[in-house]
């Protein structure tokens, strides 16, 4: 019995959106392809999550990753035939340092940011009373992770990817890939399977302080019968992401909200949501860290996010539709991008923006592993730029 899968120049491991991201950029260099992945589709945080690539809210190499992966994502849609809408983020300030913030924040991005008063607010999305402003965030774009991760899978397909669903991969090596239906020979390796990096690099996954990221998430009725068009975020979710971090302000916000709502601080409340194609809207979202999470959610986070969503659009119910838990990766730093050995990156995008920067990942990733100027293994300080 034949027990080899045949070849390709590049084999990628996982097909969530980093893989996925990274499987195209292969193709877009005229390479084959076959991406390996246990699940009979995708089913992890690549559909779990908003569908908000937020990347006007990055810094650093976020940033860069962020603006890089937006024409990639207009590119895919038009090529896949997915739904994506340059819709943009809709910063809401309920108390005055949540606005000295986006001020702040403004000055620094310039254009990016537009800043709104109270009633401009209200005219772009439905709020309840307490809203003192806020901001505009225009270039951010909105997408339906449920529909567009299985389209790029489709569109690869069609352009010669070689797709091995419910296949799990047992072992990576330089060149080959053994799997639970036989051998892929490849001429490089990217795996790319998101937090289950420590059940094929223990050791990697140890030194990036590897953590599995638990979410709570809800998708509900709009209890409006306007749509809301784009990604609605708030005073929590400054605290979340690196662009705000150079505020001066956000150290008010963070002190004020630890003292005034502690229990929702203890659960890492991201108050924020974006609306569907459908109509409905995705709601969230919590986070608790850590290796093995028990599998046992507390009710109170669910009735937490739906009592705060509740309150954000000024009404005294939700009506849920489904529930889920997200799993992510989270670690020490952004990125684990690393060489176990010749021909092989392990790829992980480990702070929860997979959707707003893999696609602009991707290709500073595969510059290095079959560009003109690749080598066997990265030095410290390339892999150190990957990853800081």
């Amino acid at each position: 019995m034949d027990n080899t899968l045949g070849s390709a120049d590049v084999v990628v491991v996982g097909a969530g959106i980093v893989g996925l991201a990274h499987a195209y950029e292969a193709v877009e260099r005229g390479l084959t392809v076959a991406v390996v992945e246990r699940g009979e589709r995708a089913t992890g945080a690549s559909i779990r999550n908003f569908g908000h690539a937020c990347a006007t809210a990055q810094d650093g190499v976020a940033l860069q990753y962020g603006y890089a992966a937006r024409e990639k994502w207009a590119a895919l849609a038009e090529a896949a035939g997915f739904w994506l809408r340059r819709t943009g983020t809709v910063m809401v300030a309920r108390a005055e340092d949540e606005l000295a913030v986006l001020r702040e924040f403004g000055e620094l991005r310039g254009a990016e940011v537009q800043l709104l008063d109270a009633a401009e607010v209200a005219r772009r999305v439905p709020v309840g009373a307490g809203v003192v402003g806020g901001a505009f965030l225009p270039d951010d774009l909105r997408v339906d992770p449920r529909e567009c991760v299985p389209a790029i899978a489709r569109h690869l397909a069609e352009r010669g990817v070689t797709f091995h669903w419910a296949t799990t991969a047992h072992s990576v090596e330089p060149g080959l890939v053994r799997t639970s239906r036989g051998e892929l020979r490849a001429g490089s390796i990217v795996f790319a399977a998101g937090h289950d990096v420590d059940r094929h690099f223990p050791e990697l996954a140890a030194e990036f302080a590897v953590k599995r990221c638990v979410l709570r998430m809800l998708r509900v009725d709009n209890p409006h019968p306007q749509p809301i068009d784009p990604a609605v975020q708030t005073g929590f979710s400054l605290l979340r992401y690196g662009g705000f971090e150079a505020c001066p302000s956000l150290p008010a916000v963070r002190e004020r909200l630890t003292r005034e709502r502690p229990e929702l601080i203890g659960i890492g409340l991201n108050l924020m949501f974006t609306q569907r194609p459908d109509g409905t809207l995705t709601i969230g979202d919590t986070h608790a860290y850590d290796v093995t999470p028990l599998p046992f959610d507390a009710e109170e986070m669910d009735a937490a996010v739906l009592r705060e969503t509740a309150g954000l659009l000024g009404v005294e119910r939700l009506t849920v539709r489904e529930r889920w838990r997200g799993i992510y990766a989270s670690g020490a730093n952004p990125y684990l991008v690393a060489a176990p050995a010749e021909g092989i990156r392990v790829v992980s995008v480990t702070s929860g923006i997979g959707m707003t920067t893999a696609l602009g990942l991707a290709p500073r990733v595969m510059d290095g592993l079959v560009g003109a100027d690749a080598q066997a293994l990265p030095g410290a300080a390339e892999l150190a730029a990957l990853c800081a």
